[in-house]
């Protein structure tokens, strides 16, 4: 695994962006893409809810967030597995909610099997269908809207405060005729000093708590490994998901999202965490939060040969779980 993982790190190295034409920590507005015969690309800035008809019928929200480990081999396989396990749980939900899909770690190869895929082609708009927005010249996070949803702003805050060139993507939606602010996040990984996780979380609240909104939730990997990052939270003045619908910070059967999958000397040596979480603010109510994707396994022999053969139990497509959380908009806010 050590060397699956130097491979994987040396790419990321190799394609690290020398110069690029935003302003860190600052919004870089970005369109978003919807299909008619090809990926059209939309500027919010200049469409509205006329242009771009929505359901206005349409009375809460599930948001689903997952990391797919983009050190493994067999990109291809392992994306093209989420993507149909992802639609096996859409489907199960009523035409009354809307559907928001936040993947992190995702690759070039992701993209391209995200924008030939007839489901997401038929029931989303992209934020990205290539690397353009990305901080990583490597890997980087896309999110899939529900194109029942009119979508006002999609902008990406690069990170000042980072060394794997991570950032927030926000989408700001109209969900019960009230605009709601989405963001999609993968937080800086590992135990650093001095800590990037918090200024991190800090940038998100401050767009996440902007009067102009409703509500709003952020969600992905939250590389959450340290004690600090059990109230980054609360520091925020935001809601933990988990938390708010009675979990605890000690019960891992419930609650943890990474180590169940990991290799199986990393799960020896960490153990399991709840690195993936859901934070949200104003006048949204969280009304289930529940994890996915455990168990699901490539299916061709060969390949599953070589990823048990690489140090894991199983051959699974990624070491997280999901995290899935749904919302209702209240009347009243409160950012």
């Amino acid at each position: 695994m050590d060397e699956v993982a130097k491979k994987a790190m040396g790419a990321a190295q190799s394609k690290k962006r020398t110069s690029v034409p935003w302003n860190f920590d600052e919004p870089w507005k970005q369109p978003y893409y919807v299909y008619s015969n090809k990926w059209q690309p939309i500027d919010p800035s200049h469409t509205n809810s006329e242009q771009q008809p929505y359901a206005s019928s349409l009375s809460q929200l599930a948001l689903y967030a997952w990391n797919i480990d983009f050190m493994l081999p067999f990109a291809d396989s392992r994306m093209q597995l989420a993507i149909r396990h992802l639609e096996k749980l859409v489907n199960r939900l009523d035409n009354s909610t809307a559907r928001v899909i936040y993947l992190q770690e995702c690759v070039e190869s992701d993209l391209k099997l995200l924008t030939r895929d007839p489901w997401v082609q038929r029931c989303f708009a992209l934020t990205d269908i290539d690397i353009d927005n990305w901080q990583s010249g490597h890997y980087g996070t896309v999110t899939l809207v529900d194109r029942r949803l009119f979508i006002t702003s999609c902008f990406r805050v690069h990170y000042f405060q980072t060394r794997m060139e991570r950032d927030g993507l926000f989408v700001d939606i109209l969900l019960s005729d009230k605009t709601v602010r989405l963001c999609n996040t993968h937080l800086e990984s590992l135990a650093m000093e001095p800590p990037l996780r918090p200024p991190q979380m800090q940038m998100v609240a401050k767009y996440m708590r902007d009067a102009t909104f409703h509500g709003a939730a952020v969600a992905g990997d939250f590389n959450a490994i340290q004690d600090f990052d059990r109230h980054l939270h609360s520091d925020n003045g935001l809601k933990d998901a988990f938390l708010e619908l009675g979990g605890s910070e000690e019960d891992a059967e419930g609650g943890h999202t990474w180590g169940q999958q990991a290799a199986t000397f990393q799960r020896e040596k960490f153990g399991t965490s709840r690195m993936d979480k859901v934070f949200f603010c104003g006048g949204i109510r969280c009304n289930q939060f529940e994890r996915f994707g455990s168990g699901v396994e490539l299916e061709n022999d060969d390949e599953r040969k070589k990823i048990v053969d690489s140090g894991f139990d199983r051959p699974w497509i990624t070491d997280h779980l999901g995290v899935m959380a749904v919302f209702k908009v209240q009347e009243s806010s409160s950012l």
